[in-house]
């Protein structure tokens, strides 16, 4: 692909023979199988929900060439996962089919920029150490306390609000390197938007934004990029997708959410949060699920948004098809990489949104 990172699920299923049969006429219209012609359809943005758009990308390929003999060279889809803000700039600029972010757009915003918004797929956002001699889930933190951090006022492992909270754990005395995304990240907007919640100064200085200048701390691009940085730094503090953690191997901590309780991160906790959103009075779906209620949620819960461009058109229509797939063969996949497929009255609140937009076009 022409940039690193680029995610790309065209199989080159056809011989060049056929290929060069296409003519311009079948743009637009349909293939000899019966199938859409409309090109690759490209996205880009979240880095957060980047692993399970390339795992429905497979799903979306393989629905389209059910019962066909051969694939058309563009049925597929290309996604780039540049960071929510630029993908949010990206769609807005027309310069791909959809844009992926973890910022709910605000109808308004929706209004002045011509597109419709749906969430897709839900994740936590996890608190990650790398302390010599701390596991998963041994640390336990707190709102209060995370803010602190971020804001610089506590320094050191051994500060007496940490040491207080963790009374069996062994804690260096050392200095707190704290790590940061420094791209426009929707996974920043929600630990920000997390952070305001819980701490009064947080929220009078900084606020929830997808990018800002931080207090303390060293910044990485992308989710792979803070992954590495903690990996190879002793004593650091980052915040990264449950699913990544996962994978990447990485020591979570246990988080105390609004009801008091400490929980784990896992598909139990991260659905609590999600069952407990009130979807169907946000016509535009711009909900926040930070800070949820309930004793056993999960207090990040980020929900990814595809943003489409109106009019809607062949592409657009594209567009929701592959998700439209998702919804309904996906679920699975999406829970086999830590992330939580969408309760079913919102998926069916989704698919009467996109009947509206698409029968009237917009």
């Amino acid at each position: 692909m022409k940039t690193l990172g680029r995610l790309s699920f065209a199989v080159a299923l056809l011989t060049s023979s056929i290929a060069l049969a296409q003519t311009p006429a079948d743009i637009g219209h349909r293939s000899n199988m019966g199938l859409p012609v409309v090109g690759m359809i490209t996205g880009a943005g979240s880095t957060f929900a980047f692993p399970v758009i390339g795992r429905w990308s497979r799903l979306y390929r393989s629905v389209k060439a059910d019962g066909a003999d051969m694939m058309p060279l563009d049925i597929g889809i290309e996604y780039e996962p540049i960071g929510s803000l630029g993908g949010e700039v990206r769609v807005t600029q027309r310069a791909v089919d959809f844009g992926a972010t973890d910022r709910p757009v605000s109808s308004a915003e929706l209004a002045r920029t011509a597109m419709i918004q749906f969430p897709f797929v839900m994740g936590g956002i996890v608190p990650v150490v790398n302390i010599d001699g701390v596991g998963a889930g041994q640390l336990r933190l707190t709102g209060p306390v995370l803010a602190d951090i971020y804001l610089g006022r506590i320094k050191t492992w051994s500060d007496p609000a940490i040491k207080t909270l963790n009374p069996d754990v062994k804690l260096p005395e050392a200095a707190i390197n704290v790590v940061w995304r420094s791209d426009g990240s929707g996974t920043t907007f929600n630990w920000t938007d997390y952070l305001s919640r819980v701490s009064p100064d947080w929220a009078s200085k900084f606020g929830a934004n997808t990018q800002l200048v931080w207090p303390v701390g060293t910044g990485a691009e992308r989710t792979q990029g803070v992954i590495n940085l903690i990996a190879r730094t002793k004593n650091t503090i980052g915040y990264v997708e449950l699913g990544q953690v996962v994978r990447a191997s990485l020591a979570y901590t246990l988080l105390q959410n609004r009801a008091g309780q400490f929980v784990k991160p896992d598909a139990a906790s991260l659905q609590a949060a999600a069952a407990s959103a009130n979807w169907s009075a946000n016509p535009d779906f711009a909900l926040m699920l930070t800070d949820a209620p309930g004793p056993q949620s999960w207090p990040i819960v980020a929900t990814t948004f595809a943003l489409v461009p109106k009019p809607l058109n062949a592409r657009s229509r594209e567009v929701i098809s592959f998700f439209r797939i998702a919804f309904e063969r996906g679920a699975a996949e999406a829970t086999s990489l830590g992330y939580v497929a969408l309760p079913e009255p919102l998926v069916k609140q989704i698919k009467g949104y996109w009947d509206v937009a698409l029968k009237s076009g917009s």
